[in-house]
Order: structure tokens, then C-alpha cells, then sequence
């Protein structure tokens, strides 16, 4: 983002000016996250979720590369590893504890980030490949969770990589040869566990260099804001640092707090009991559920039971990347000039009674078993959710009158008094 009233960078010492002019490091981190980036003076604490998501994309790589030193991906020994890691590593049960946490804390993270996305419509141009970035990276996120879940080589890590992968079986004609390649065989072995840990290890790797064209695109036009109001002068504005360094750091603390209390209080909460057996493919748990995270996307897989043209297990699988890759259309679904969802109230009534309860619903029919009611309720949340984005969203985006947007991000701020909006001096003279 390029605006005249930005500050410029200038070196404080000969050190920094020939680092500046031989490799300007200084000046990339003063112009990113400093006082170089002007950002609108209106944030809420939902633009922190950005980045508390980046400190956990850290976390899970720092804590996975010390785990990475003491696990061997052989099928024989990958529980025993993982116990020993427990047991005997020197602060290993915490290493393992913060990694497995530290997966659920980014989800959470990456999931308030998404919803803020989609309510203040931060999709809409000029922030479209933001968005579709960010897609990218949840992808990516989902696919590393997978890989991650399989190699405790539990139970559930066993049963969860045959039914997920067992899922490209049910595409006709090539997928049972991907199914074959994922695995690198008829079941989950050797060849399934040694590809999972490569990728579970290159993937963050990955994420970590579309993030940064993430944030990259997100320079260009700048970030947007509660009004959805575009930047209009400076006064609009306040540098990122001190500002919002300070308020991101309030943030990661709430959040570090709580984290730190799973890690040592409540480290086996999010995760599944049966992961603590050793894998056995002669013995199938009673109820295969993967990680929390996946939960929606497991329900609507599920919510497809009588086979209709194509099988239910097919439908069910195209249900449920669709359900994410639909987000890549978000842009052109929503035409409504306006963004926030403070100023549109049909949108705001379907996404608070609509979409967020749909999201619940589908969390919990996802961990519950495959019984009535939870078939049902997922089978309506399912048919609620693609409705309401190619169907209801586009319809809204065209019938919906809008409420008055304020002119500027001042006068949302400061109220509609004219020199407090132009940034004039309102102290009478002495």
C-alpha cells in the first residue's frame, strides 16, 4: 500500500544504513509490520486473528522440527517413537503437547478469521486474491492436519488415513489408482507412513511462502476495515507500530494464556483416546471421527445416504471439497457494493441466524456417530450451507438495501463533525 503520508524509512547509524543499502531487511520490516504501513485507525481485535495465525504457523514449525529429530516413520516402531518422545526426551511431552495443541489453536485462530472475512466481506475487489490466498493456505493447513493426525500411528491415526483415503476410492475409474499411490499400497503402511511424515514436514514450509504473498497481497491495497470504508486521507490512518504492535500483543497474550492452560492443565482435551492404543488393522474403533477441525467438512461427507445417478459415498466426497472450494467464488457470488456487514442488515440476519448456527450444527453432527438425529441434522445444515452461498448470498447482494455508510473512516470514528472528520484543530484558543 502505497499512500504520500507513509513515513520513510531512515537509517539510524552507519550499521543500519549499510545494511539498508547492501540488503534493506530493515526497511522491508519497517515498511511491512513498522511505522511505514499505515493502517485505518478503526481495528477491532477481529483483524488480530491474522496474526495470532501467523505466531501458531511458527510454533507448529519450530516444535515440529524438534519432534522431527526424535520420530522415525517405520510402521513398527512409530508408536514407540512417539512414547518415547513422551517419556524419555527431555521436555518432550511438552514439545508434543505443544505441537498437537498448537494445531487446534491455529485452526481456531485461521476459523475467526475466516468468519470476519465473510462478514466484513473481505473477499470483495480490490482484496479478491487476498482471499483466494487465503484459501490456498486453509487448504494447505487441512491437508498438513491429515498427514500430522496419521503418524502417532494410534488407532484413530491408522482407521482415520484408511477411511480418508479410502474417500478418492469412490471417484470412478482413477480412484482407486490414487487412492493405491496415495498410500503407496492396498492399506496404510510403511510406504503411507514415510510419504505423510515428508509432506506433514514440507507442507508448513509451504504454507509459510503462500502466507507471504499473502501478506504481500494484503500491502497492495491495504487492509480493510469494520465500515468497509476505503482509506481517504491521513487521517484515517495511524502507523502500525506502535498502535497496532501493541493491540496484536494483548491479543497473542489472551490467547497464550489460554493455549498455555490446555498444554498443562487440559493437553488430551481436543484430542481422541483411542489415538493412545497402537495401531491394530484387525480391531476397527467403534466411532472413526477425525480431529475437530475436520468436523464440518466430515458431516456434510456424511450427510449423503441414498445413491442418486452417482453413488452417496461420491456425492458425499464432491459435497465436501466443495463446500471449501466454493469460497474461491465468493468474489463474484457477492455482488452488493457494500462490505461490512455493520451496514447491510438482510445479510447480517442470515449470516448470524443462518450460516453461524449451520457452522454449529455441523461441528457437532461431525464428532457425534453416524446415527439419527445427527444424519439428519447434518443432512438439513448441509442443504442450509450451499444454499445459503449460491443462492441466498447472491440474491441478498441484489435486493438489499443497504444502511448509510459513513463517508469516511474519521467520521465512523469521530462522529460527522466536519473538522474532526478534516482532522482540524477543535481546541479553542487560549
Amino acid at each position: 500500500m502505497s499512500f504520500p503520508w507513509a513515513r520513510e524509512y531512515q537509517p539510524s547509524n552507519g550499521f543500519t544504513r549499510f545494511l539498508d543499502e547492501k540488503l534493506p531487511l530493515p526497511r522491508l520490516v519497517y515498511n511491512a509490520v513498522g511505522a511505514g504501513y499505515p493502517v485505518p485507525r478503526n481495528l477491532s481485535y477481529f483483524w488480530n486473528f491474522g496474526v495470532l495465525a501467523g505466531f501458531f504457523l511458527v510454533l507448529q514449525i519450530v516444535t515440529g522440527v524438534v519432534l522431527a529429530m526424535h520420530y522415525a516413520a517405520n510402521a513398527q516402531v512409530a508408536f514407540a517413537t512417539t512414547e518415547h518422545i513422551m517419556r524419555n526426551v527431555n521436555w518432550g511431552w511438552m514439545m508434543r503437547y505443544a505441537h498437537a495443541n498448537g494445531a487446534s489453536f491455529f485452526f481456531i485462530v485461521v476459523y475467526m478469521h475466516i468468519f470476519r472475512g465473510l462478514f466484513y466481506s473481505s473477499y470483495k475487489a480490490p482484496r479478491e486474491m487476498i482471499w483466494l490466498l487465503g484459501v490456498v493456505i486453509f487448504l494447505l493447513m487441512m491437508a498438513t492436519a491429515f498427514m500430522g493426525y496419521v503418524l502417532p500411528w494410534g488407532q484413530m491415526s491408522f482407521w482415520g488415513a484408511k477411511v480418508i483415503t479410502g474417500l478418492f476410492g469412490a471417484i470412478p475409474l482413477i480412484g482407486e489408482p490414487i487412492q493405491i499411490w496415495l498410500l503407496g499400497g492396498f492399506a496404510p503402511d510403511n510406504a503411507a507412513l514415510n510419504r505423510f511424515f515428508s509432506l506433514h514436514f514440507l507442507l508448513p514450509f509451504v504454507i509459510a511462502g503462500v502466507v507471504i504473498l499473502h501478506i504481500w497481497a494484503l500491502h497492495i491495497p491495504g487492509s480493510s476495515n469494520p465500515t468497509g470504508v476505503e482509506v481517504k486521507s491521513e487521517s484515517d490512518t495511524v502507523p502500525f507500530h506502535p498502535y497496532y504492535t501493541a493491540k496484536d500483543g494483548f491479543g497473542l497474550g489472551v490467547i497464550l494464556l489460554a493455549y498455555f492452560a490446555m498444554v498443562f492443565f487440559l493437553p488430551n482435551a481436543l484430542g481422541h483416546p483411542d489415538n493412545y492404543i497402537e495401531a491394530n488393522p484387525l480391531s476397527t474403533p467403534a466411532h472413526i471421527v477425525p480431529e475437530w477441525y475436520f468436523w464440518p467438512f466430515y458431516a456434510i461427507l456424511r450427510a449423503f445416504t441414498v445413491d442418486f445417478i452417482l453413488p452417496a459415498k461420491l456425492w458425499g466426497v464432491i459435497a465436501m471439497f466443495a463446500s471449501i472450494l466454493l469460497w474461491f467464488f465468493l468474489p463474484w457470488l457477492d455482488k452488493s457494493p457494500v462490505r461490512s456487514g455493520h451496514y447491510r442488515p438482510l445479510f447480517r440476519k442470515f449470516f448470524w441466524f443462518g450460516l453461524i448456527p449451520t457452522m454449529i450444527v455441523l461441528f457437532i453432527c461431525g464428532g457425534a456417530p453416524a446415527e439419527e438425529p445427527y444424519v439428519m441434522l447434518s443432512q438439513i445444515a448441509t442443504a442450509y450451507y450451499f444454499l445459503h452461498f449460491l443462492v441466498i448470498l447472491p440474491i441478498i447482494s441484489s435486493v438489499e438495501k443497504p444502511e448509510p455508510l459513513p463517508y469516511s473512516i474519521t467520521e465512523a470514528v469521530l462522529g460527522s463533525d466536519k473538522k474532526a472528520v478534516l482532522g482540524e484543530n477543535t481546541t479553542p484558543a487560549v
